[in-house]
């Protein structure tokens, strides 16, 4: 017997039954929706976009079913669509027509067709265990009242993911045994090919070597019989090889063959690593359902995001994110990137994924410069051509600085001194280099070694942008810390001693006169680029350094000038170049977004930063279910037609402004310290966090309001081992209870995304200033409206005066507030005073 021939021993029992629960039907699929499950489920938006992607492969589609399939890094195919002929009906039906619905889980995604004739279900997932020369895999549910024949049809592709070149079109060959068989994607080289099979199925579409050459698709065909297929199974099964050996028609056989063996274990496995995830790490529980979820999502998001590098699969990363790749060979930006993996890295330190956390410093440091720069990006066929030759491994400057900060911050939250001990070389020669590039001696890092953020300014690209000065002052700053774990006291001292001349530095030269804004950057002759942007917002973000005159920036952020109802602008359009749809000169992206909340919360601005924090949480519905966009629109509610729908830090912009802003969670593991400074949503009586990382361990806290009091209390492995602490004036911890004061008037926002394709119309909350019996906001609504703020007062003995709106009945403790807002154009600003 041939080989491949054991193949077709499955293959004639092909579409095998569908067995009882527990086995490959995810009967889940078809529950009811149960409060806390993570899950989507949504009517069809045929252009939207869905990701499924594991450490191996990926499906990539629209949500009418369509999809592309990698191998990584090969596109195995594009184009993947279903027609349907039933009997006795003489029409063709075009299945991917009558897309339905979509049901998103972390382990899988689900495709319903609906006709009056059929259901079909198409179930894809990218296994967690995956074997070699596989990564991504589907199957699909049929029920019919009249048979009928299905054609799948695919564009084979067979290419390698950019920049490596790839050969010429694959040239199909079918291989048949028994009744059935399996398309080989054959190259003019021997030692690459693929395989696809579909049991059950025979081939389409073929034209022999004879006829004229012209683009077809392949097909696999399926007779489908409801009286005697009702109870099958159709996978797709998917499988490359990288040598000559493995590219051979029986080897690929054999490697399809397994697939088939294991696909119940692989379908299992990689449920089961999902549920074990949301399990061992960091859950929030909260009055807000919906953002419970989106924190969730966000995590699940960026571990889909871990990548194994090819062949090898030795090591494993991050990549930045993903998106179809239409007639091209760049999937999103499927490949690792340093700046993105970093900023992440304080979500996925948030969260207690510490091996993730390792496995990205080590990729990172492993690739580092000898000079000591670490890498902007580096591709998933980086090793396949010259990369060191070409402008992108050493395009941005800004992730060797990160490189400090995210490695501190494992460090205090982890406590684990040994890795950066282990790592000690490669972290102070990231300082050395950090340090010794300032070429105008004003002793702050520059862009001479790279981009700091922008990749493009239409004045001329700057020599050294406040971006990159605050990351230069923090990473100082984590350097010191650093040092100062693994003995090296000096250079803890002159870290120290730099972070303070870079704050000063910074007040120097980028606060412009009148001290209203701080400047874009400065340029080599010490003049300066005043362009009001968003990038000041990072000086806030490791919670170490804040800029001195930074609160009417702050408003100006907090405005509409900034703020649309989706996200914050990078540029303010009052700037000659603004352009909402350009990369870098006026989109919003969530990533801004997120610094500004965090910024916010930082300095006192709660409400904005709420809603600022929501509308990143909301996003998660609103393109790619589960994952949060790239970059939309500053005019309208719309993604950008090549934003990349599964970004990962703007999943990560979801989970760090929640947990170091709302929740105001600070580590010290080495000193069993715990730093907690809330801002709950006047909204909420109680909020708790789940397995909160800390040291070796994890713990629970759980927030009640109690009249004027915060009660917070720790529970969990770790919480006999933790003090709390927090920075509200007047907190006490004893007997482990932290007592925090409220207010005794607060104020709440609601939450929701606009339509697609609006304006910006909503409410802003520009200031928020309190005393201890006032808080006085400004806001700026459309002229003319009438908006509500929700009110608690936790004090009943307050007497409370209300200026600027119209006091609320005294029913409860949480109350509607109605503020009208006056005659004029656009937005119009009110003040409202509270006072008791």
């Amino acid at each position: 017997m041939r080989p491949w021939a054991l193949l077709f021993i499955f293959m004639a029992a092909a579409s095998r039954a569908q067995t009882p629960a527990g086995d490959l039907r995810p009967l889940p699929y078809f529950a009811a929706n149960e409060p806390g499950q993570l899950r989507i489920n949504a009517d069809i938006m045929p252009v939207k976009p869905f990701s499924v992607v594991g450490p191996r492969g990926a499906l990539l589609g629209q949500q009418d079913g369509t999809f592309e399939a990698w191998i990584f890094p090969w596109k195995l195919l594009s184009h993947m669509r279903i027609t349907a002929q039933m009997k006795d009906y003489a029409v063709p039906i075009d299945v991917n027509e009558q897309a339905a619905s979509i049901d998103v889980q972390p382990g899988h995604t689900t495709i319903t067709f609906s006709h009056a004739n059929f259901t079909i279900r198409e179930i894809l997932f990218a296994p967690q265990n995956a074997p070699d020369g596989a990564g991504a895999l589907a199957y699909y549910q049929i029920q019919a009242v009249r048979p009928m024949t299905l054609t799948f049809s695919f564009t084979p592709e067979m290419q390698r993911m950019w920049p490596a070149l790839s050969d010429d079109r694959p040239s199909p060959e079918w291989v048949k045994e028994g009744q059935s068989g399996f398309y080989v994607l054959h190259l003019n080289f021997p030692d690459h090919a693929a395989a696809l099979a579909m049991p059950g199925a025979q081939y389409g579409i073929l034209p022999p070597y004879q006829e004229r050459p012209k683009d077809y698709p392949l097909q696999f065909v399926i007779h489908f019989d409801p009286a005697t297929d009702r109870d099958k199974l159709y996978p797709l099964l998917m499988t490359t090889a990288e040598t000559q050996a493995a590219a051979t028609t029986s080897a690929l056989a054999q490697r399809l063959q397994a697939l088939d063996s294991d696909f119940h274990q692989l379908y299992s496995d990689t449920q089961n690593h999902f549920e074990k995830f949301s399990t061992r790490h960091l859950s929030i529980e909260t009055p807000d359902e919906k953002l419970n979820q989106a924190f969730a999502w966000a995590e699940v998001a960026i571990d889909q995001l871990r990548v194994q590098t090819t062949p090898s699969h030795a090591e494993t990363a991050l990549v930045a994110g993903f998106y179809t790749s239409g007639d091209s060979a760049r999937p999103g930006f499927g490949w690792y990137f340093g700046r993105d993996a970093l900023w992440t890295l304080y979500a996925v330190n948030s969260y207690g994924d510490y091996q993730l956390t390792r496995d990205e410093l080590n990729f990172l440091i492993k690739r580092q410069s000898p000079e000591g720069k670490i890498i902007h990006e580096w591709a998933q066929t980086a090793d396949l051509v010259d990369w060191k030759s070409l402008p992108y491994a050493s395009a941005s400057a800004d992730a060797t600085p990160l490189l400090l900060m995210a490695s501190e911050d494992y460090l205090k939250i982890s406590g684990d001194t040994q890795f950066i001990q282990a790592n000690w070389d490669a972290l102070h020669k990231a300082w050395t280099f950090e340090t010794s590039h300032d070429s105008d001696g004003d002793g702050i890092y520059e862009n001479t070694e790279g981009s700091g953020w922008v990749e493009s300014w239409p004045p001329g690209m700057p020599h050294q942008e406040i971006y990159l000065a605050a990351l230069d002052q923090q990473a100082s700053t984590a350097m010191a810390g650093l040092a100062r774990s693994t003995g090296h006291t000096e250079i803890a001292q002159q870290a120290e001693s730099r972070a303070a001349r870079i704050g000063a530095a910074i007040e120097k030269e980028y606060l412009l006169p009148g001290g209203g804004f701080y400047a874009f950057s400065r340029n080599a002759d010490g003049t300066i680029d005043s362009s009001p942007t968003i990038f000041p917002a990072v000086a806030s973000w490791d919670g170490s350094y804040q800029l001195q005159h930074a609160q009417p920036m702050l408003d100006r952020w907090a405005a509409q000038e900034f703020s649309t109802d989706w996200g914050t602008r990078d540029l303010s359009p009052t700037v000659s170049f603004y352009d909402p749809i350009s990369y870098h000169q006026g989109t919003v992206w969530p990533l801004y977004t997120g610094w500004a909340a965090v910024s916010e919360y930082r300095n006192g601005r709660s409400l904005s930063a709420y809603a600022h924090l929501m509308q990143n949480a909301d996003l998660t519905w609103a393109q790619d279910p589960g994952a949060v966009t790239e970059l939309l629109s500053g005019q309208f509610f719309a993604p950008l037609g090549r934003s990349t729908s599964h970004q990962l830090w703007s999943s990560a912009m979801v989970i760090s402004p929640v947990v170091r802003g709302l929740f105001g969670l600070e580590w010290d593991a080495s000193g069993k310290n715990l730093t907690v400074t809330p801002s709950l949503p006047a909204q909420w009586d109680k909020a708790a966090l789940h397995h909160i990382p800390f040291a070796g361990s994890d713990l629970d806290l759980e927030m009640k309001r109690e009249g004027s009091m915060l009660m917070v209390r720790p529970a969990g492995p770790s919480a006999h081992q933790v003090v709390l602490a927090s920075h509200t004036r007047g907190a006490k911890w004893s007997g482990n209870l932290l007592q925090i004061p409220l207010p005794a008037v607060e104020v709440g926002l609601d939450h929701a995304l606009p339509e697609p394709g609006a304006l910006t119309q909503q409410m802003k909350v520009i200031d928020q200033q309190s005393t201890v019996n006032s808080l006085t906001l400004t806001l700026s609504a459309a002229a003319n409206s009438r908006q509500t703020l929700m009110l608690r007062v936790n004090d009943t003995r307050a007497k409370l005066h209300i200026e600027g709106a119209q006091m609320p009945p005294e029913n409860s403790s949480l109350r509607s507030v109605q503020v009208d807002f006056g005659a004029g154009e656009g937005y119009v600003e009110k003040t409202v005073k509270f006072t008791w």
